[in-house]
C-alpha cells in the first residue's frame, strides 16, 4: 500500500509541475490518443500461434478416491474427444478417481482414462459428452526438429491455466529418466530439451514449433530443487524436457486402440547404474526372470550375452542402461537396429530385430 501511495503521489507532483511549466511558457500540450490503433498479429507470431492453439488445450484436474491429486495440462488429439497428456498427470485418477478437463473458455468436462503408459509417461483421456466442434492440434515431425528452432509451451504452471512461454530447442535426443517422486518406477525418454519455462502444471501440455505444430509433450524439468530430473514441485531453471511427438503419437494410438502400451524390447536386462561406460547386460535376470538374456529373444538371436556392454544403438551413443532403454523406446516392435557392444576388450556389432512387450507390468 505504501508503495502504491508513493507512486501515485509522484505521478501527481509530476502533473502539477508540468501544468505550472505550461502556464509559465505559454506552450500548448497535445494529449495522446486514447487508442493506439489495432495491433496486427500475423499467424506466425507467438501471439498468433498461441491464439490458435489455446482453444485446443485443457487444464486437467485429477483426484484420487482419497482426495489427493493435482493439476496438469493436455491437448485435443482428435474430434472424438481424446486428450493426450502425461501419465503422471492422471495417475491419481486411474483407479476410480475423478478427472476433469477445463478449456480456456471455461467449459468443463468430466473425463475418463482410456489408457496410460507409465514407462513412456503418456496417457490418453476422453471427454464425456465431448462437444462436436473440437479442433485437434496439428502434429509436427519431431525427427525434423533442429537445435535452435523456436518453441512455444502451453500449460498451467502451479495451477495458472493457459500460460504461454517461449524458448528454443536446446538439444535433441537428451536421455532422461524421470520420476514424480511417489516411488513409482521411472519413465525413460530420448527427449527434446527446451529452455522455454516449464513448471509443475505444464506437464502434459504441448510444445509447439513456430508454426503451431505439436513437436513434443512437456514432461519433466531439472531444477536446483530436486537435484535431478523429475515432475515434483520445483521451479524452472531453463532445463525442460519433452517427449518427442512422433513417439507420443504412436503410444497414444496404441492406447486408444488397445487400452495398453506396447514397448519395443531387446529381450535383455541391463544395469541401471548411471555410468559413462555404456549399458551392461546384467549378470542376473530382473523382475523374476531366470536369466538376464531372454532365451530365444531378440538379444539372444543376435548373439548378445550377459556381461556385454552396449555402447551404440545405430548412430546413438549409449552411456548407460537408462539411455539404452530410452533409445529403444523411440522405436517400434519389428524395427531392425544395429547394436555396437564390447566383449572381452573387443568391439563388435550385431543387428537386432526388436521384440514387443504389452503393458507396464
Amino acid at each position: 500500500m505504501a508503495a502504491l501511495f508513493a507512486g501515485g503521489l509522484g505521478g501527481g507532483l509530476g502533473y502539477v509541475l508540468a501544468k505550472d511549466n505550461d502556464e509559465s511558457t505559454g506552450s500548448t500540450t497535445v494529449s495522446a490518443s486514447a487508442n493506439g490503433g489495432d495491433v496486427k498479429r500475423d499467424p506466425g507470431t507467438t501471439a498468433g500461434v498461441a491464439a490458435k492453439a489455446l482453444p485446443s488445450t485443457v487444464t486437467i484436474q485429477a483426484e484420487s478416491t482419497s482426495g489427493e491429486g493435482g493439476t496438469g495440462t493436455g491437448f485435443v488429439f482428435d474430434k472424438q474427444g481424446h486428450i493426450v497428456t502425461n501419465n503422471h498427470v492422471v495417475a491419481d485418477a486411474v483407479d476410480g478417481g475423478k478427472l476433469t478437463a477445463t478449456f480456456p473458455s471455461g467449459k468443463k468436462y468430466d473425463a475418463e482414462v482410456v489408457g496410460h503408459a507409465q514407462g513412456y509417461d503418456v496417457a490418453v483421456i476422453k471427454l464425456k459428452d465431448a462437444p462436436s466442434d473440437l479442433k485437434p492440434l496439428t502434429l509436427g515431425d519431431s525427427d525434423k526438429v533442429a537445435v535452435g528452432d523456436s518453441t512455444i509451451a502451453i500449460g498451467a504452471p502451479f495451477g495458472l491455466s493457459d500460460t504461454v512461454t517461449t524458448g528454443i530447442i536446446s538439444a535433441k535426443n537428451r536421455p532422461v529418466a524421470s520420476s514424480d517422486g511417489s516411488g513409482s518406477q521411472a519413465s525413460y525418454m530420448s527427449a527434446l530439451q527446451t529452455d522455454a519455462s516449464i513448471n509443475p502444471g505444464n506437464s502434459g501440455g504441448p510444445l509447439l514449433d513456430a508454426r503451431g505444430n505439436v513437436i513434443g509433450i512437456n514432461s519433466a524439468i531439472q531444477s536446483t530443487g530436486n537435484g535431478g530430473f523429475g515432475t515434483g514441485q520445483s521451479g524452472s531453471i531453463g532445463l525442460g524436457f519433452a517427449i518427442p511427438i512422433n513417439q507420443a503419437k504412436y503410444v497414444a494410438q496404441e492406447l486408444i486402440k488397445n487400452g495398453k502400451p506396447v514397448y519395443a524390447k531387446i529381450g535383455a536386462s541391463v544395469s541401471l547404474d548411471d555410468s559413462a561406460g555404456g549399458a551392461q547386460i546384467s549378470k542376473e535376470g530382473a523382475g523374476g526372470a531366470a536369466t538376464p538374456v531372454e532365451p530365444g529373444g531378440p538379444a539372444a538371436k543376435a548373439g548378445l550375452k550377459s556381461g556385454d556392454v552396449i555402447i551404440k544403438l545405430d548412430d546413438r551413443v549409449i552411456d548407460s542402461g537408462p539411455t539404452l532403454i530410452g533409445e529403444i523406446w523411440t522405436h517400434q516392435p519389428g524395427d531392425k537396429v544395429t547394436i555396437t557392444y564390447e566383449r572381452g576388450g573387443k568391439q563388435r556389432t550385431t543387428e537386432v530385430t526388436l521384440g514387443s512387450r504389452v503393458g507396464d507390468n
